[in-house]
Formats: C-alpha cells, structure tokens, sequence
C-alpha cells in the first residue's frame, strides 16, 4: 500500500517559474487592473478579493440553489417520507453544481502590479465606478496597499488588428446608452493610454487606431472631456473601457479620495495623524529649558 502511494506522483503546487498552478498564468478578458506598495503585491490581492466579493454580492446576488420555501425545517410532508427518498434528496443536493469564483489572480510578475479577472455577469467597470464612489462618499477605500483602480471590459493581444477588434466589441454598448436616444448629439471624448513595458507599438499608432472605431458624433477634447476611453497595455496584453467623470474620481485613485475626504472632515487643527499636544507636566526639562510643545506626528515626537 505505501509502495503505491510512493508511485503516484504528487500533484505540483507551483509551476516552474514559481507560480501557484490555481492562479491564471496568462492575463485574459475583462478584469480590473490594480497599483499597489511594492512588496505587497500578495497582501493587495487578497484585499482585493475580499473587496470584490461583498461589492458584487451587492450587485449581483448569487441564487443559493434552495428554492423559496426551503428554511432548513422539515415539515409534516419532509417527515413522512422513507429513508430512500431523503437518501435520494441529500444526495442530489450534494451534487449540485458549485458556483466558480467570480475572480481569478492573473500573474504579472512586475512589481506594484495586479491582475484580477472577472467571470460574467461581474461588469468590471460597474464594478469598480460603485466602489469609488462609496469612497468619495465615506472616505473609506476598505484597503490598505491598494493605490489604483482601472476596469478593463476586454482584453487582446497588443497589436493593431486585435486592439481595432477589441474595440468594435468594447464601445458600442457604451455609446449607445450614452447618446440617450439622440444620436446628433456631440459629444467630448478623450483616450487616455497608460503603456508598461511595451515599446513595440508606439503611442500615436495605438490613439488612432482606438480613434478609428468611436463614433462621428464623438470629438476629441482634451481639455473638459465628458467621456474617456481608458486604453491599458501591459507587455504584449491590451484593455480598453470607457467610463465617465474620470478626472472628477481622481483617475479611480482610492487613496488620493480617501485623503480628500477625510482631509476636509477630519484633518481640522487638533485633530488628525498630526497634531500638537501640551507636555508640559509629563515631559522634564532638559539642560535648564522646558518645552512648551511638541508636534507628535504617526505616533513619534518630532
């Protein structure tokens, strides 16, 4: 018996390059891109994780499987029946399909940067605009090591034809909705690019392309823009979306809305991580001269 468990391989953890083997080893379709503390990379995603789960529990509720009635008491019907047919019972609950996890950590080995993906019905960017703005509302960002948000509703290979593809996919849904059933309207657009560590296609080719595929009733204003299309490439990965009242959430920035709110509300003189107290009965003088007082700032005397 142990021979043969000697002879049964064992089932590998991580794969060869160190990755864990239940992590997405290539980054793939519609997910959120996150900035983070260098080294905290783990700690961001499991933050992250918790974060999008109550978030979208929210949103989108996940059915139970029990109908209606079902409360976990067993009434007169449920108590008559034989032995078999309650077998026949848990076992079919047993065998009902378990619900995949709605978010998977793609790998990107690069410092400061975070991958989470998104399985249907979790829209990305709906996901990501109800977050911030329970920020901007309560000053709460629910993390610690996270810096920055960006959705991304589809995700291709970083070349031209894939990215014009992911485009035609990615902005008619949104433009349609957005025109309110007036299609003369002019609109102001702007596309924001953010490139990593990708230099083979330059930035100029990569706007006109994205340009191609927006509507006619679209202009480009980069000054006061009512809509801006967030184009992500990463390596050989591209993302796009488009979202509204980028520059009014501080570019899906939790930290720099969390430090606004809780700087006009909470910060006031006396109050805050930085304040000044009286010490003079708890701290001696020293060489003849006492202090009046001393600025205390994230607990040390300064």
């Amino acid at each position: 018996m142990a021979d043969n468990r000697r002879d049964k391989p064992r089932k590998r953890k991580y794969r060869s390059d160190g990755t864990p083997t239940w992590t997405r080893r290539a980054i793939d379709g519609p997910g959120v891109w996150a900035s983070c503390v260098k080294g905290k990379e783990k700690q961001t995603v499991g933050e992250l994780y918790d974060l999008f789960e109550s978030v979208a529990a929210e949103i989108w509720p996940v059915p139970d499987g029990r109908p209606p009635s079902d409360d976990g008491s067993a009434s007169d019907e449920e108590s008559e029946l034989d032995v078999e047919k309650q077998i026949a019972k848990e076992v079919a609950a047993m065998k009902r399909p378990r619900h995949e996890p709605r978010f998977v950590n793609c790998q990107t080995n690069t410092p400061c940067v975070v991958f989470i993906a998104c399985k249907p019905p979790v829209d990305p960017v709906k996901l990501i605009t109800t977050h911030i703005e329970k920020v901007v509302t309560t000053g709460v960002t629910r993390t610690k090591y996270t810096h920055r948000l960006v959705p991304v509703s589809g995700s291709c290979v970083a070349n031209l034809p894939e990215i014009r593809s992911l485009c035609q996919r990615v902005f008619p849904p949104f433009f349609a909705q957005n025109e309110g059933g007036n299609p003369s309207k002019i609109h102001r657009y702007k596309i924001e690019l953010r490139m990593r560590n990708h230099n083979s296609i330059s930035r100029m080719d990569i706007i006109q392309e994205v340009a191609k595929c927006i509507p006619e009733t679209y202009t480009v204003d980069l000054d006061n823009p009512e809509v801006f299309v967030l184009v992500e490439i990463f390596k050989s990965v591209c993302g796009v979306s488009v979202v509204t009242d980028y520059y009014r959430l501080q570019k899906f920035n939790v930290m720099e809305l969390a430090n606004t709110k809780n700087g006009k509300e909470k910060f006031a003189e006396g109050t805050g991580r930085v304040h000044k107290m009286d010490l003079d009965s708890s701290i001696p003088s020293s060489k003849g001269l006492k202090p009046a007082s001393l600025e205390l700032e994230d607990g040390v005397l300064s």
